[in-house]
Order: C-alpha cells, then structure tokens, then sequence
C-alpha cells in the first residue's frame, strides 16, 4: 500500500514539477519573437554587408514587420563614398505617434552586418530585440512619440546614423529626449548600458529596471582610464546623437574586465565572436547553450520597461 501511495505521490510531482515549468515558459516570454527575427535575419537571409542585395533583403523584411505592426515604415536612402568606391543604402524609419506632444525617443540599430560571419550577434540581436519590443509597446498609451530607427551600413563608418542625425532639423534634435542605441547582445559574459558622462539619467534608469527584475545589468566598471565609469566609447550608433548634444544609453553584451579592458573581448571562452565566423547562430547555442536567448529576454525585458517609464524631462 505504502508503494502504491508513493508512486501516485511521485507522479504528481512530476505532473506539478511539468505545471510549473510551463507556467514559467509562456508563448509570449520575452525574447521568443527576437530569436526568430534573428533567425530569419541570419539563416533565412545571411551576412546583410553593406551596399549589397542582401542588405537590401533585410531591409525589405524589416519594414515588412513594422508595417505588419500597424507603423509606417519610411525609408531613408543615401549614398556614401569609402575608399573611393560610392555605395548606396538606407535607414528605416517608423513612428510611434503618442499624438499628444512632439517630444520623442529614437531607439536605433544598425541592421548591416560585417563580411565574416552571419551577424547574430553583431546586430541581428539587436534587430530582434527592438521588432519584439515595438510589438509589445503596439497598444500602448506613451507620453512621447517613439521613433524607432534600422540604421544601414553601420560597419562602414557610422554611415546610417551619421546621416540620419545630421539632417535632424534643430527643432527635431530639441525634442529628442534621448537615443537609445543596443549592438551586439547575444555573445558577451555580462551585459551593460552606459550614458555619456554628464548625462547618466536614463542608463541609471535602466540599472534600477534591471534591478527590480532581477536581470543582471551592469555598467562598465571603468577598469580602463581611457573609458570612465558608466561610459562607452564612440564606436557605434549612439555617438552621432551623442555629438548632436542628445542623452544616449546604449546597451550591449561583452565583457570590460578581460583583454584590453575596452569592451572589445566579449567573452572569456572565445574571446571576440563579432567580425568573425563564429558570429553565428549554431556556434552561439554550441559554444555557448541558452545564453542567446536569455540575453534576448534580458534585453527584451529592459528595452520594454525603460520605453515605458522614461518620463524624464517629458513636457
């Protein structure tokens, strides 16, 4: 009898032990939507350079989702000359119209990716992460517009973004509250957000978001003199909005304790993954098992949370 009750007692943990783990997994955890963005991007598309058909491809499938969303996606073409050769490309822009004020958010990413590997990391990640939250913010009620902007031939110079915030009208840039920039966040050991160093409100923000929900969010620990505590350098899309006199956060994976103390070596094991071959989505999940997708979910997470809560300087 004592057999019986403990076998019927051991089937119901397992049948509980089952309950929980699909409570805590639902259809819409966040970060699912990112990874088959990434996917598609990476997989269903591959290495989008610069310039080239495949860029265009993204671009295509990008404004495609936005416009799925309900968002008029806007795109921006220009042209720029590197190394004497003239390329063309573009932005893709689209508006989260709040209807009640001009002030406004711009959250960027580039969506390019480098000649070597497939770009998961290095930005796909990003791409992902910013279509799954502009889904979840689809129906919500801001106090500020939110301009969300897929910056073309970022491993190039800077070329989408330069472009873009140096043809902002001087009105625009007055109304801009902050630009929130995130590349390469699938490979690094830790994750990070960092501000400009006398404009830190909404990377502090985004610490004390990450804190309530117990995601592990750091800034970097300013190891290195060159980059002080709570600050980037200017090597990605922040820094044109940056020189423009706009507050920037920017949010990445890497790691700032190892290497050259820079943020370049992202990870202890292999060292750096962006610009190179293992930028990848089947070496990620080998070398590294669940970490892309719970740096999609962090990401996720706090992107959301902080669109949401940036009331600072709202008028």
């Amino acid at each position: 009898m004592k057999k019986l009750q403990l076998a019927l007692l051991a089937g119901l943990l397992v049948l509980s032990g089952f309950t929980i783990q699909a409570k805590a997994a639902p259809q819409n955890h966040p970060g699912k939507l990112a990874y088959k963005h990434v996917e598609y991007l990476t997989e269903g598309i591959g290495p989008r350079v610069a310039g080239t058909e495949n860029e265009g491809k993204a671009r295509t499938y990008i404004a495609e989702e936005l416009n799925k969303l309900g968002f008029k996606a806007d795109v921006q073409p220009f042209s720029y000359t590197r190394k004497n050769v003239t390329k063309n490309s573009a932005n893709i822009v689209a508006l989260k119209d709040s209807k009640k004020t001009t002030k406004q958010i711009i959250v960027g990413a580039h969506y390019d990716s480098a000649k070597i590997g497939k770009g998961a990391d290095d930005n796909a990640s990003s791409v992902g992460v910013i279509l799954e939250t502009a889904k979840k913010l689809q129906h919500r009620n801001l106090p500020y517009d939110v301009k969300f902007i897929f910056f073309g031939a970022e491993e190039e110079g800077l070329q989408g973004s330069s472009y873009y915030a140096n043809n902002m009208k001087n009105a625009e840039i007055k109304n801009t509250i902050a630009m929130i920039n995130l590349d390469s966040l699938l490979a690094g050991d830790n994750i990070y957000v960092y501000g400009s160093a006398d404009q830190g409100w909404i990377r502090d923000l985004a610490l004390n978001i990450a804190g309530k929900k117990k995601i592990p969010l750091e800034t970097n620990p300013g190891l290195n003199p060159e980059y002080p505590a709570g600050t980037t350098g200017d090597w990605s899309d922040h820094a044109p909005f940056k020189k423009a006199g706009i507050p920037i956060a920017y949010l990445e994976a890497t790691n700032w304790e190892i290497g050259d103390l820079d943020g370049y070596t992202q990870t202890i094991e292999h060292g750096a993954i962006w610009h190179t071959e293992n930028d990848n989505l089947t070496f990620l999940n080998t070398a590294f098992p669940g970490r892309p997708q719970e740096r999609l979910y962090q990401f996720t997470t706090i992107l959301t949370e902080l669109l949401a809560d940036m009331k600072h300087e709202v008028k």
